[in-house]
């Protein structure tokens, strides 16, 4: 016999091993039961639709024909449905299978992971005692403030105890016996938080200017200028309670507050399949019960919900100061996205949307659906508060089972009228998790590199993913504003769905280690101030699809507006009245005729190549293809003469989409 060396683990180990172990075997008996049925359907249905098939072939009377024809559709939809099921059964069989796999490993991996986390422990232990020692005689950083230096060291102490907690945490959950979902090639690491690429140290204003001796020329000139009373960005009517008495400034109209609440339509399998019978793949609809009603272009144009940060940067005369507001504002157009997982409607070919705001913000955008596969949206803004900003956007999507990346693709230039400083910048990958099953929820990640053409001024923000191991909060953002040389100015911090910090730095060295062992940029900074904070959502959003306070009124019906514009939408009208069955029947009619007359275009394309002549592809009303000189890549920009258009009320140049 051989000996077992577990004998100091608890009394119900050894029972939970037991328990554990028959209930794989039952689970085992049930898929191979589950196997057969899934044979047996299948044999049985093959059997039914040859039997239809047969009846079908038989002279009859018409009566009788009619009959068997419903009986007919009604065995199709039996056939859709089994066959829904059966691959259900079988992506269920193989993950069963594969995680019973995985448990197995787990449980033959559990004993020598109990071995390595006691020898971790007393290697915490160790190092814990030897960190204390090295920090007690470290010597100070290079300020003539002690607080610095003790700041300093509580941060990257913290910092790295936190990660060796979190390594300790990681096994021994492994310990328990949860097991990742990967392959079962799969190693197991420990789950650590990526590390942050600075240290940031606060300092007193005031003492900085005692003992400023040390800092650098560009810090001085405006340190005596950073004044903590007076906020980057603040809520007008700060004292008002609700988002529609937030704002200051004087509407020439009064704006709608409220839309008719979000149906309690459920979603089920007969719902969707009812509208499959007797259709092609490529012409079902996708019901609106997935849609907000807003267009894409809509959703586009709620990047200016916070123009206000664009119109003090105009105001900037530091370039760096102006960088932090630009990257403020590209930071606040995810604030929106927090709870909104509903999908816009994709625009129609030829599909406009204007929002003019000149009166009342100082702006006017337009935005125009210009491509329809890919789908690609051009977008321009004017204000008369001394900024223009064009994009064009095309989205890219991944499908990976568990969760949806959206990816836009596309340069957003922005340029000042005043200094003629040119900023451009990309947008982060967003992420739709729980696609299959449970609550849908929607991450941002990855870094925007904001450029400024004229001064080469730069700055990173950097979207940090969830993690479940991380002791940061949610949603976090950093940056770092530096100028042409790489020297830091600003250091931006906060959240996407909250608010966004600015501090100046007045001083950086690289005395900061990480538990890797690689040093570390630590920034001095003054107090931070608030550079931008995401307005509160109006009352009973929850009810009105969690929008904002400008989203419930980008729908509302304009006059003068082009016969193309998102408002005019009939199936998005419908949906936003709660008549969503009726929106189903429009939104599969505007398709086909879309489909239809893109049609008939590549039939004129075909006859034109026959008879040798040249057939000109589609081409906007609004935008043209133009080549930036920035970037060398070819974008679609504003031509001009929308604005011209609705003051005269000539819109021969529209197509007819609804």
């Amino acid at each position: 016999n051989q000996s077992d060396d577990s004998g100091d683990e608890e009394p119900t180990s050894q029972s939970d091993k037991s328990e554990l172990y028959t209930t794989l075997r039952t689970l085992a008996s049930k898929l191979d039961d589950l196997s057969q049925c899934n044979d047996l359907i299948a044999k049985h249905g093959a059997a039914l639709q040859r039997s239809l098939s047969e009846l079908e072939t038989l002279k009859l009377p018409a009566e009788s024909g009619e009959k068997i024809k419903a009986v007919t559709e009604r065995a199709t939809l039996f056939r859709i449905t089994s066959n829904a099921m059966i691959n259900a059964c079988r992506d269920f069989l193989e993950l069963a299978e594969t995680h019973s796999r995985k448990w197995q490993r787990a449980l033959q991996y559990e004993r020598e992971q109990r071995l390595r986390l006691e020898e971790t422990i007393e290697q915490l232990a160790k190092q814990h005692n030897s960190l204390e020692r090295a920090c007690r005689g470290a010597p100070a950083l290079p300020s003539s403030s002690t607080e610095l230096s003790n700041a300093s060291k509580g941060s990257w102490t913290d910092s790295w105890l936190g990660k060796r907690s979190h390594c300790l945490k990681a096994r021994t959950r492994l310990v328990k016996g949860e097991t990742s979902d990967e392959d079962e090639e799969t190693e197991y690491f420990d789950a650590m938080e990526s590390a942050p690429d600075f240290i940031t140290v606060t300092t007193d204003p005031v003492e900085h200017r005692r003992t400023g001796s040390n800092v650098s020329a560009t810090s001085s000139e405006q340190t005596e200028t950073w004044n903590l009373d007076s906020q980057g960005f603040e809520l007008p009517h700060h004292a008002s309670s609700s988002a529609s008495a937030s704002r200051s400034v004087k509407l020439n109209r009064k704006r709608r507050t409220h839309i008719p609440e979000k149906p309690n339509y459920s979603l089920n399998l007969w719902s969707i399949m009812k509208n499959c019978i007797g259709k092609e793949l490529s012409k079902i609809p996708m019901p609106v019960n997935f849609n907000e009603p807003l267009s894409m272009l809509q959703r586009l144009t709620e990047d200016l919900e916070y123009h206000e940060l664009l119109d003090k940067a105009a105001q900037c005369e530091n370039p760096a100061e102006q960088m932090c507001y630009v990257a403020a504002f590209s930071v606040s157009s995810y604030s929106t996205t927090i709870h909104r997982t509903a999908k816009p409607f994709n625009p129609l070919l030829g599909e406009t949307f204007e929002l003019d705001r000149l009166v009342e913000s100082g702006f006017r955008s337009l935005c125009e659906q210009v491509s329809h596969h890919p789908p690609a949206a051009a977008h321009h803004v004017y204000s008369k508060c001394g900024w223009t900003l064009w994009q064009e956007i095309t989205i890219a999507s991944k499908f990976r089972g568990k969760y949806l990346s959206i990816m836009p693709l596309g340069a957003i230039h922005l340029q000042f009228h005043s200094g003629r400083n040119h900023y451009m910048w990309r947008k982060v990958t967003s992420t739709v998790h729980n696609i299959i099953v449970g609550k849908l929820w929607i991450d941002q990640s990855g870094d925007i590199d904001i450029i400024n053409f004229k001064t080469k001024d730069k700055c990173q923000l950097k979207f940090s993913p969830y993690s479940y191991f991380s002791r940061d909060c949610a949603r976090k953002v950093t940056g770092v504003v530096t100028d042409r040389e790489g020297k830091a100015n600003y250091i931006l911090s906060g959240t996407w769905d909250e608010k966004m910090e600015f501090a100046k730095v007045v001083q950086s060295s690289q005395d900061g280690t990480s538990c890797e062992g690689k040093q570390k940029t630590v920034y001095q900074t003054l107090p931070p101030k608030v550079l931008w904070r995401k307005y509160p959502l109006p009352d009973n959003a929850e009810n009105m699809y969690y929008f904002s306070e400008l989203a419930l009124t980008l729908n509302e019906k304009e006059s003068m507006t082009a016969p193309t514009d998102s408002r005019l939408r009939p199936d998005q009208r419908l949906m936003e009245n709660g008549d969503w069955e009726e929106a189903n029947v429009e939104k599969q009619r505007l398709e086909e005729k879309q489909r239809a007359t893109r049609r008939l275009r590549e039939a004129e394309a075909v006859k034109a190549l026959e008879e040798g002549r040249d057939c000109d592809a589609y081409k906007p009303v609004w935008f043209q293809k133009k080549e930036d000189p920035i970037t060398g890549e070819e974008m679609y920009v504003y031509k001009g003469g929308y604005w011209e258009s609705k003051e005269a009320q000539d819109w021969n140049l529209c197509p007819d989409i609804y």
